[in-house]
């Protein structure tokens, strides 16, 4: 076998029986810039990750030619490559296939624009989004990401997972969250889960309130569809009757999902 390509892991802690040191190194360099909000340098990328230039600089060579890493003036970023390999699973494309015709829906009766959010890891992150036909309005772009305690449609995601993935969850945030904190969370998501939605004022924008509903495929939550509620003069719907075509959308997308399927 190759020892360039795979070695055998030597020490009894590590439950591989393989590894692949090239494979690892493109994967730590995708890991490392999916969680930057700025491009980082040549230079940035080595010292992160504690490796030479010489190690790095050909896997950040193969994967801006695959498409991955992109280069600019500042230094490189991840592309949205990644994000569009995975809208091409299968439960998510058929997620979207349901989700789609129906938020248009809402949107129009509403006033309001809406997004479709699932969780990746301990955060969420935006798959689709429909904006209202008016002139005033509020969008969230598709890939936008946030931690799942920093926004109640994260919360609201959580809140609908069993005790393990709950669990699983909390053990991903990074920073950690404090006892309290977790605390906290647990306890919000537990009243969220009672009465079946969020409604909280946002932290973003004065005049906001987010509405989210969960999008259920079995027992647990596979998307969270929210509505950022502007409050605008003469806006077509008041905010719970908002909440109320939100919830229906969500019931209607959720009946649509196979239920047994939870791979989201």
């Amino acid at each position: 076998m190759n020892c360039l390509i795979t070695d055998m892991v030597d020490g009894a802690d590590d439950k591989r029986l393989y590894r692949a040191p090239a494979l690892e190194k493109g994967l730590d360099i995708l890991e490392l810039l999916s969680a930057e909000d700025s491009p980082l340098t040549m230079s940035a990328i080595v010292n992160r990750l504690g490796r030479s230039t010489g190690e790095l600089f050909r896997m950040i060579q193969v994967l801006e030619h695959r498409g991955y890493v992109t280069q600019g003036p500042d230094g490189y970023v991840m592309t949205s490559r990644l994000f569009h390999l995975g809208l091409k699973r299968p439960p998510v494309r058929s997620l979207m296939e349901q989700a789609l015709p129906l938020m248009r829906g809402l949107a129009d009766r509403i006033g309001q624009s809406c997004y479709l959010a699932i969780p990746s890891g301990a955060a969420s992150s935006v798959i689709a989004r429909m904006e209202a036909d008016t002139l005033l309005g509020f969008s969230v772009r598709v890939g936008y990401r946030r931690a799942l305690h920093e926004t109640p449609s994260g919360v609201l995601l959580y809140a609908f997972q069993p005790e393990d993935t709950r669990h699983q969850w909390e053990t991903l945030f990074d920073p950690p969250l404090s006892e309290a904190a977790l605390d906290e969370l647990r306890e919000t998501a537990n009243v969220m889960r009672e009465q079946g939605f969020a409604r909280a004022e946002s932290n973003e924008l004065i005049g906001m309130v987010e509405l989210a509903a969960p999008i259920m495929r079995g027992t647990r939550s596979s998307a969270v569809l929210t509505v950022p509620y502007v409050r605008i003069v003469d806006a077509l719907s008041s905010e719970d009757e908002a909440l109320a075509e939100l919830r229906r959308t969500a019931q209607q997308i959720s009946d649509q999902l196979v239920g047994n399927d939870v791979r989201i």
